[in-house]
């Protein structure tokens, strides 16, 4: 079986769930014999691993034939790639702004002129796919899904799409219609439809019209802990106990809620400190929230943080709360449940349909938030069981489980 997949991150250059969950898929897919994946993302780094996979990068993809220097693009891309580009002729897509090696340029962030990107990656996508043998194609979230529905119409294959993520999650209700026509056309146009979540899958049957036959919830998975990541030691360097929020300080993800949660912990017990890692839209505002409060003494900004600093931020707390609004799954707190950090997650979120060793409240709820938080912080019982209990539980959630499911999907839309 072989996979052309459309994605946009890929770590180690991440900025949210969509690269961790990319890696974790196609890792534990690779794991079937028969699996061959071909990732294209916008502009790969250089660093990333691949071990299991082909990587292709759209910035190093030549669309202007007539006037292509091949002496130079062999020095730049994958051999066989260069083979396969050699023997197949374009159509002359000298328009559109190239380098001197007839080569889209290519940000690999989510620029001002995000759309643009998505369109010219849609371009280089058609390249791609009139060039590779492959099966099915694969497009991860709605950046991607141009890219899928070009490369579709030029081969005939069959597309599937992955929804991470809809704007309804990321917006609170309040939709971009550009985004929205971009997933809704993605979800038009594709074969079948895998989500990340049941709650993903409502979403999708019922604010963008699909069929239900078509949507199928595939949940996301944990990747197991590296031996590096096994042996960092919690580094505290405080004896206060430490609840931490890690993620992107956005509406989506319910930072006030934590706030306002924490001042109501500190009404009661004097010593524990909060954390809120990550940046984002809101990070300013809930700055001067916590001094509002009074509490910003008890309160630490870290900034953006990945790879092995979020394990040691992790590693270093004593409660992991998550009080998302809307989250269509939610990997971090898998990843502190790794960590046998006990855990705090709003039922708004997909994990939590698969999650039983977690303690689920409403985000709304700062008085069963901030309850749930003293709990942990003040009954060592109960600290000992959700770390020992929710650890045994994300063990045995693998990507490996989640790839043998997506691998069906592939059989039965090829059938």
């Amino acid at each position: 079986m072989k996979a052309l997949m459309f994605g946009w991150e890929f770590p180690p250059h991440i900025l949210g769930g969509l690269g961790t969950a990319s890696y974790g898929l196609t890792k534990g897919m690779s794991l079937q014999p028969d699996m061959e994946i071909s990732f294209v993302m916008p502009k790969p780094w250089g660093d990333e691993d691949q071990s299991f996979l082909r990587m292709i990068g759209a910035c190093n993809v030549p669309v202007v034939w007539k006037e292509t220097n091949w002496d130079e693009v062999k020095k730049h891309i994958d051999p066989q790639l260069y083979f396969d580009l050699r023997n197949h002729i374009y159509a002359d897509f000298s328009y559109y702004h190239t380098n001197s090696l007839g080569c889209i340029g290519f940000s690999g962030r989510y620029p001002d002129n995000l759309m643009e990107e998505i369109n010219n990656y849609s371009i280089v996508a058609g390249v791609i796919a009139r060039t590779l043998n492959f099966d099915i194609i694969h497009s991860h979230d709605w950046l991607t899904y141009p890219a899928g529905i070009h490369s579709k119409s030029v081969t005939g294959k069959p597309l599937v799409i992955h929804v991470h993520a809809t704007d309804f999650d990321r917006s609170r209700g309040k939709v971009n219609p550009r985004v929205y026509a971009i997933e809704r056309d993605g979800m038009d146009h594709a074969d079948h439809i895998i989500t990340v979540s049941d709650l993903t899958r409502h979403t999708v049957i019922e604010k963008y019209g699909q069929d239900p036959q078509k949507v199928t919830t595939v949940h996301n998975a944990v990747e197991p802990l590296s031996v590096e990541i096994e042996t960092i030691k919690s580094q505290k360097g405080t004896k206060d106990k430490v609840v931490t929020f890690l993620g992107r300080i956005t509406m989506q993800k319910g930072p006030e809620y934590f706030v306002e949660a924490a001042a109501k912990v500190l009404k009661k017990s004097n010593n524990v400190r909060f954390v809120m890692a990550g940046n984002g839209d809101m990070m300013n505002q809930m700055i001067r929230l916590a001094a509002q409060r009074n509490i910003s003494d008890k309160f630490h900004f870290t900034g953006f943080m990945k790879g092995k600093q979020v394990y040691e931020v992790l590693k270093a707390s004593d409660v992991y709360v998550m009080p998302s609004v809307s989250e269509p799954f939610g990997i971090s707190p898998l990843e502190a449940m790794q960590c046998g950090v006990p855990t705090i997650i709003s039922k708004q979120s997909g994990c939590a349909e698969i999650l039983e060793k977690a303690i689920k409240i409403d985000y709304w709820d700062i008085e069963a938030m901030a309850d749930a938080m003293y709990s942990i912080i003040t009954y060592p019982s109960m600290s000992e069981y959700l770390k020992i209990e929710g650890k045994e539980e994300v063990d045995r959630i693998t990507w490996e489980k989640a790839g043998l499911k997506v691998r069906k999907i592939y059989d039965r839309v090829i059938r």
